[in-house]
């Protein structure tokens, strides 16, 4: 540290000094708040791409059908099959071509391409598309040698760092906004089926951004822009964008020849903890992930944890959300051991936590029914912890369930995720039951089922 020797200063100059130790600093003169964001923005532009998708959509066959009155008479009536566009952004993260972009923007694409910053254009294929994180990861076909972003460290963040938002809003061509991070670990929003663990900014997001970068002033990849919170489809300064960790994680697993996103499995139900539930648990505050059920196969059963305990930490990490726990499991990976700290009856206690996929066993036994009979085009599985997983049931489910229907079997009012448990009296214990009760020689069926909880009974008559 230099000597300063102007008394005036060394006060104001001691408290730079000790700023500038942190890595972090505010504007101290007028011409540090004269300073450009250009040479991070010149560093980074440029792998930030364009994206062009080509989607097959249905354009209304009636005029009626938008109709408060008569559209209820046309509702049923299919739409002409029409070819519609759509644009988002992506982060060039190899030189060989791979980008990063979420996967709401290449959803249901027939044709991507990719146009860089340069003008350069490119056809892309996807390596991998995972609907809950909402990341898509493509390939751009026939490209090397190109400008790629860097990941940083996500956990590193904090409120109120620095960021810049860059993307194509609405089409206008790249565009460069700057904010802070406005919050960290926002596990209450919902963009399609995402996991909901977000970090906040506010720099502008509109549409069009998504799949964009936000970078730090390092010139690194923090995030992708994703979604804003805005009752009028403009920004409002509250954007959110998938934290680097995660989107480092499906890109490394794309980058290994996966066509999907593996996640290590929980097999718990849980929930935040509240004031109530502290008081009640002997916490000095809130905090921590409440375990309500876990699956007999459970890791966390398997590493002594058991209901009523509270995750306190994962992997180091403290976890205060269900949402913030699986993105700790997720970025984690699989094949890991973890440690893992958490309340047992009063008391903190560690063990480790071995993370695996939710494993896919008993078989599935998996059943389509192809024979000119009743239920045509029904497929049926065994349930075991993958099959939960995938389709998002209960813990406590067993049985056999549906897991797509086409064909006759799909006007039987049969969906996926549907547990048969008798078919007309006969009870279904195996998809081998249901492939015998098919061929029955009947003109009444009655099919029962269990629905997102809720016992049905689906009746009709040949």
């Amino acid at each position: 540290m230099r000597t300063l020797f102007f008394a005036p200063l060394l006060i104001a100059a001691s408290l730079i000094a000790q700023t500038a130790a942190s890595e972090t600093a505010i504007p101290q003169s007028q011409p540090q708040i004269a300073l450009s964001f250009a040479p991070v923005v010149k560093a980074t532009a440029p792998t930030v791409v364009n994206i062009f998708t080509t989607k097959m959509g249905e354009r209304r066959s009636n005029p009626f059908t938008d109709d408060p009155f008569f559209g209820q008479f046309f509702q049923d009536m299919p739409g002409t099959p029409q070819q519609q566009s759509a644009l988002g952004s992506g982060v060039i993260v190899s030189p060989d071509g791979i980008v990063l972009s979420n996967y709401h923007v290449i959803e249901g694409a027939t044709e991507i391409r990719v146009v860089l910053n340069d003008r350069r254009e490119y056809a892309a294929t996807v390596m991998l598309a995972d609907e809950d994180s909402d990341l898509a990861v493509l390939r751009l076909d026939g490209a090397h040698d190109l400008p790629a972003l860097a990941f940083d460290d996500s956990d590193t963040l904090q409120v109120g760092d620095l960021v810049l938002a860059i993307g194509n809003p609405f089409g206008v061509g790249q565009t460069v906004s700057s904010g802070i991070v406005s919050g960290l670990a926002r596990s209450a929003l919902q963009v399609g089926n995402g996991r909901g663990y977000y970090v906040q900014t506010d720099a502008p997001i509109n549409p069009g951004n998504s799949g964009g970068a936000l970078v730090d002033m390092a010139g690194h990849l923090v995030g992708i822009n994703t979604a804003i919170l805005s009752q009028d489809g403009g920004s409002n300064g509250i954007g959110f964008a998938i934290p680097a960790n995660l989107a480092a994680a499906v890109v490394a697993q794309a980058e290994a020849g996966a066509d999907h996103f593996t996640r290590p499995w929980a097999g718990v139900s849980a929930q935040g903890v509240d004031a109530a539930t502290a008081n009640a648990l002997g916490l000095d505050v809130p905090q921590g992930v409440l375990l309500s059920d876990l699956h007999p196969q459970s890791p966390f059963g398997q590493a002594g944890l058991a209901s009523g305990d509270v995750v306190l930490t994962l992997g180091g990490q403290e976890v205060n959300t269900p949402q913030e726990m699986d993105y700790r499991l997720a970025i984690l990976g699989t094949g890991t051991s973890v440690p893992v700290t958490y309340q047992h009856d009063g008391a903190t206690a560690d063990t480790t936590l071995t993370l695996a996929p939710a494993p896919d066993d008993p078989p599935r036994e998996a059943v389509t029914i192809s024979d000119d009979v009743v239920l045509r085009g029904l497929t049926v599985s065994r349930i075991n912890p993958a099959v939960i997983s995938e389709l998002g049931l209960p813990l406590s489910a067993t049985g056999v369930v549906v897991t797509a229907t086409t064909d006759i079997a799909a006007r039987t009012g049969l969906a996926a995720g549907d547990i048969i448990t008798a078919i007309n009296g006969s009870d279904i214990t195996s998809p081998a039951d249901v492939a015998d009760a098919s061929t029955a020689q009947s003109r009444r069926w009655q099919i029962d089922i269990l629905r997102q909880g809720q016992a049905l009974s689906l009746r009709f008559r040949l």
